[in-house]
């Protein structure tokens, strides 16, 4: 693939302030919106650990959804190519972050993608797929942390 450079463009409006703003750390809230042309509002937080709203996304949920969804369309794509019929798709994903007087950072995310695949499809292949997945994925690509896949292929019965 020839050298291309994309650009994404997200607004992110805090919409947190109760009357004082930022005046203490306890009297704003951290509600905000994630506003992307063309597609729907995300209603975001931080995480209820660092006093957000636990019914709102969080910055960490997204990373770890980000990460899930890119592997998935990779997977996908290679799938199709290769002639793995896939007909459904399932990942249950867990990160792990530790929070420090540093900040914080990722130290670790896992993929758990069960696929199920058709009877006349190669199991092998569509496990092998996932390496070529996670090697494509931009977002796993992109960041300092390990992300690790321990996928589960089904064969559907004929």
């Amino acid at each position: 693939m020839a050298h291309e450079q994309r650009c994404y463009r997200v607004d992110v409006i805090w919409t947190g302030n109760r009357g004082e703003g930022t005046r203490g750390y306890r009297g704003y809230g951290r509600e905000h919106e994630i506003r992307i042309v063309g597609k729907p509002v995300l209603a975001g937080s931080s995480d209820a650990a660092f006093r957000g709203d636990a019914g709102r996304h969080n910055p960490e949920d997204l990373l770890l959804a980000a990460l899930s969804a890119c592997h998935m369309l990779w997977y996908l794509h290679l799938a199709a190519d290769a002639g793995v019929v896939v007909t459904a798709y399932l990942d249950c994903a867990e990160g792990s972050m530790v929070a420090d007087a540093s900040g914080g950072r990722f130290t670790t995310a896992v993929l758990r993608p069960e696929v199920v695949i058709t009877a006349d499809s190669d199991p092998v292949a569509a496990e092998a797929i996932h390496v070529a997945a996670h090697k494509a994925c931009f977002i796993a690509n992109s960041v300092n942390f390990p992300v690790r896949c321990h996928p589960r292929i089904v064969v559907a019965p004929v």
